[in-house]
């Protein structure tokens, strides 16, 4: 390797410089459980772990799973990479974990997995999209392409969709403007989970909001965060594994802050900065701010008229907002002030010296590097026996290890 000079990760290429001190630095807390940077990994000799499953084969079951149950092979094979790229990402709560609910919302006949999404309005730089009830990653996909084209044709492409489903990890569709030198954000609405600030009821989403943003070098800016404290999955993750949650991520239905995962699946979340007296009134208007880009724009469901989670009685109906901005039609060298101005942080001299200064985008790096080096994707045992049985249900070749 030391002949080489830079990588290719999941069509980002980093400068090899930068992959090994983030290695350096965090290889061993890759392998530890750590929520709080969404760098969950289980340990190389942990019993709760299981070996490494390459990724490719991982990405070959979860497309069988939705082409078992009549998903249309392109269409199964869009979801999938979303889902492999939360897992090699180490977003461990949007992957594996997420593709039993969109089978069960193709079974259930509630999500038309081989539909097609059609413009509805087209003017200039921006366009309204009927996501036609398809599977959210076909949806996001068509929308994001869209928005791009816009992009390199006038300098900003906006799409807003509605009749959409769950599209993944948000972070996906930034980063498919952004490895075209575009800056890329995206919006969803998701099912109300969330309490605003004094409430004790559900009526916002986990809304979440990413930017992707294009340095030197094939270097990246990946922001991809909730408007809550945590995603819903990470709390589905604790309790898959019996383990209490950290205290600010939910309330119990008095509305009191509870650490139980049982008890939080049954209450709500909290947004963005917990109590109010931790500024939680600033994540509570974030939601709302992604519920305007996309329910309300795209006249979808919003708030709390969304369906409630799991639901699989009426569609989503899902209101999702895409952006793609090329860079060159303001100040030029902006990748070299990217550059700049990340360099310098992940160079700043840490609190901690066993904790570095990231960049958003840097811990998924160095998950990805994990995966590399160890061949494969490791999963908590209690994933890969729910989907060994699903595998088993749908009559489908269960994942191979290492």
């Amino acid at each position: 390797m030391a002949h080489v000079h830079k990588l290719v990760l999941k069509g980002q290429t980093v400068p090899i410089s930068t992959i090994q001190r983030i290695i350096k630095n965090n290889v061993n807390q890759c392998r530890k459980v750590s929520t709080n940077q969404g760098l969950w990994a289980a340990k190389t000799h942990d019993e709760n772990s299981s070996n490494p499953v390459p990724v490719g084969e991982v990405k070959r079951y979860a497309t069988d799973c939705m082409v078992s149950v009549g998903v249309k092979e392109d269409h199964a094979s869009a979801l999938a990479d979303v889902l492999v790229a939360a897992d090699y990402r180490g977003h461990y709560s949007h992957g594996l974990n997420r593709l039993e609910m969109y089978v069960q919302d193709i079974k259930s006949k509630i999500c038309d997995g081989n539909a097609i999404p059609t413009v509805l309005k087209d003017k200039y730089s921006t366009a309204l999209v009927n996501g036609q009830n398809s599977l959210g990653p076909v949806v996001g996909n068509f929308c994001m392409n869209l928005a791009i084209e816009k992009a390199k044709k006038h300098g900003v492409g906006w799409v807003a969709a509605n009749n959409s489903n769950h599209y993944g990890i948000a972070g996906w569709y930034s980063m498919l403007a952004a490895n075209q030198g575009l800056m890329g954000l995206s919006f969803t609405s998701t099912s109300p989970l969330v309490a605003p600030t004094r409430a004790k009821t559900a009526t916002l989403g986990t809304n979440p909001i990413t930017l992707a943003a294009p340095a030197l070098n094939g270097d990246q800016f990946v922001l991809d965060m909730a408007t809550c404290t945590v995603a819903v999955g990470k709390i589905e993750l604790q309790r898959r594994k019996g383990l209490p949650i950290p205290e600010g991520w939910a309330i119990d239905t008095d509305g009191k802050i509870t650490t139980s995962a049982d008890v939080a699946m049954k209450g709500c979340l909290m947004p963005l900065g917990g109590a109010e007296e931790t500024s939680g009134y600033k994540g509570y208007g974030l939601a709302t701010l992604v519920e305007i880009f996309c329910g309300i724009s795209a006249g979808a469901t919003y708030g709390p008229n969304i369906r409630r989670w799991m639901d699989t009685k009426r569609k989503a109906d899902l209101g999702q907002c895409f952006i793609a901005v090329d860079p060159e039609c303001f100040a030029s060298g902006f990748q070299t002030r990217m550059s700049d101005l990340m360099s310098h942080l992940r160079h700043m001299e840490p609190a901690d010296p066993t904790k570095p200064i990231l960049v958003a985008g840097d811990p998924e790096r160095a998950h990805i590097a994990l995966v590399d080096a160890e061949g494969g994707i490791r999963y908590h045992v209690n994933q890969i026996n729910a989907s060994a049985a699903l595998a088993e249900k749908l009559k489908v070749k269960p994942m191979k290890h290492i």
